[in-house]
């Protein structure tokens, strides 16, 4: 058996060693990650020699048993993951020939739903033996243009019950020609009819409904998304990228035709000067928060996997990490703060899914994506240990500043001094070229701090507060009421709508 390094499955059951990733012979160093490891504990499932596990798509099934698609095209069904001794797991392969498949949706004990570069499909085991001897389309209303980047996402499920998928741009040729929705969302009804609702994706690998109803997706930085990203999918939107927009001079697109956007200006111009442009909920800053933002899944487990209860938590393809990040919707915009999580993984992670106990399953694969780690390929869990780490729960926004809310705690005097804090704030071009740098870089002014009575809650009021800004919170100099260190000390808050301020 060879340790399994791909996606990072945190959600699996089983006791983590007591040094995170200490016990492989070739594990990285961890220096970095020991603190983080303290709290949550990552457990890598051994995976038999001759599977390739490049995971591309997972979901727990039938309560206790884990479906994972590959790159390959196979499918595999692991049990004993979740309901017995992990490192004894067994692995059967279910089906093979599948075309990339790149999600899937649980249905019910028969039935599951798999998105391929060609068409949505449906998964049966119709005798209940554990293996799919039927394949349904559901819709394959896009083409194919031979483009090797031509990558569907999805699908999930929103509060209306139609289904969801993004579709990749293609990059560079297309041999069988070019066609339309690529870089879309596009909404699927109960009858199979495909429905465009939004523009301007650029390489949207992860989308997810929230536990209220509303879908999101998460975008890699390149040229037209000059930064990495997490976004609502609101119908008619336009998220920045030229590539698809001739597609919204088609019948089938029931929005106004997208213009081709402003190049080499701020994000907020671009927003005000391309209609339908929709900003995000929060940008990933490149290399503090991971690289590329791949699925995600909100914690709705009750405090089974720590005290962040309704945050959603973001794989990173590249940087082997997971990330995480609170929403509040202010003005009717969901935004919010970005914080780091949990590093150390064995590979880049592109798949989570929260298991029945509570911890976040991670599948992985560096097959077309290079990431950190040690290993090309795998299955993790994320378990919490039970010891409350020592964070900044969440930054919001005030009508003058910041609130910040922590785990527990604060060192009253440290709080309540406006030098002991760090805060600048930056934003990003709107541009054809490959990513943005932080642009119009600031730092700003806190005039005052407030400490809560029970020393968990802080109020920043901040001169110079700007929209369509990140406002990067430095907390190094910040200390418990019991002096310690916190285990992160940043926050990357992407403000978009200031709240108005109250009578």
């Amino acid at each position: 058996m060879k340790p399994l390094c791909g996606f990072v499955l945190a959600v699996l059951g089983w006791a983590a060693p007591t040094s995170d990733l200490s016990w492989q012979s070739d594990a990285p160093s961890v220096s970095l990650t020991k603190g983080e490891a303290r709290h949550w504990t990552i457990d890598t499932l051994p995976i038999p020699d001759d599977v390739v596990l490049e995971v591309s798509a997972l979901a727990v099934w039938q309560v206790t048993r884990i479906l994972i698609a590959t790159r390959r095209g196979e499918v595999f069904l692991v049990d004993g993951a979740l309901d017995g001794t992990p490192m004894d797991a067994t692995f059967k392969k279910v089906m093979t020939g599948l075309q990339e498949p790149l999600g899937f949706l649980v249905e019910d004990d028969a039935n599951v739903l798999v998105v391929q570069r060609g068409e949505l499909s449906r998964l049966t085991d119709v005798d209940h033996d554990d293996h799919f001897e039927s394949l349904e389309t559901v819709c394959d209303d896009w083409r194919v243009g031979g483009n090797y980047h031509e990558y569907n996402f999805g699908p999930v499920r929103d509060g209306d019950g139609d289904l969801w998928i993004t579709t990749n741009r293609a990059f560079g040729d297309t041999p069988f020609g070019a066609h339309n929705w690529r870089g879309f969302a596009l909404r699927i009804t109960a009858d199979g009819t495909m429905i465009p609702e939004c523009s301007g994706l650029r390489s949207p690998a992860g989308v997810q409904t929230s536990p209220w109803g509303d879908v999101f997706y998460t975008d890699n930085q390149g040229e037209w998304c000059n930064a990495s990203k997490l976004s609502q999918l609101i119908p008619g939107s336009f998220h920045g990228h030229p590539y698809g927009i001739a597609s919204t001079r088609e019948e089938l697109w029931k929005y106004d035709e997208v213009k081709p956007p402003p190049n080499h200006v701020l994000m907020a111009d671009a927003a005000q000067r391309s209609p339908h442009f929709q900003l995000p909920a929060v940008w990933f800053p490149y290399d503090k928060v991971g690289r590329s933002p791949a699925g995600f899944a909100w914690d709705t487990t009750g405090g089974k996997f720590g005290p962040f209860e309704g945050h959603l938590f973001v794989t990173d393809q590249y940087g082997a990490e997971v990330v995480r990040v609170s929403l509040e919707q202010v003005n009717g915009h969901w935004q919010g703060a970005v914080y780091p999580f949990r590093k150390g993984l064995a590979c880049g992670a592109i798949r989570c899914e929260f298991a029945p106990d509570g911890s976040l399953l991670v599948g992985e694969t560096d097959r077309g994506w290079a990431s950190k780690g040690y290993q090309t390929y795998g299955l993790e869990r994320i378990a919490y240990s039970g010891t409350l780490p020592a964070e900044l729960h969440t930054m919001s926004a005030t009508p003058d500043g910041f609130e910040l809310r922590y785990t527990v705690p604060v060192d009253r005097e440290r709080a309540q001094d406006p030098e002991r804090y760090h805060l600048e704030s930056y934003t990003y071009l709107h541009q054809s070229d490959y990513g943005s740098p932080e642009v119009e870089k600031e730092t700003l002014t806190i005039t005052s701090c407030a400490v809560s009575e029970d020393g968990r809650t802080v109020r920043l009021v901040v001169d110079g507060l700007r929209t369509a800004f990140v406002h990067e919170l430095h907390l190094d100099e910040q200390r418990t009421a019991e002096g310690a260190a916190l285990l992160h000390d940043r926050a990357y808050y992407t403000l978009i709508e200031r709240p108005a301020a109250k009578d």
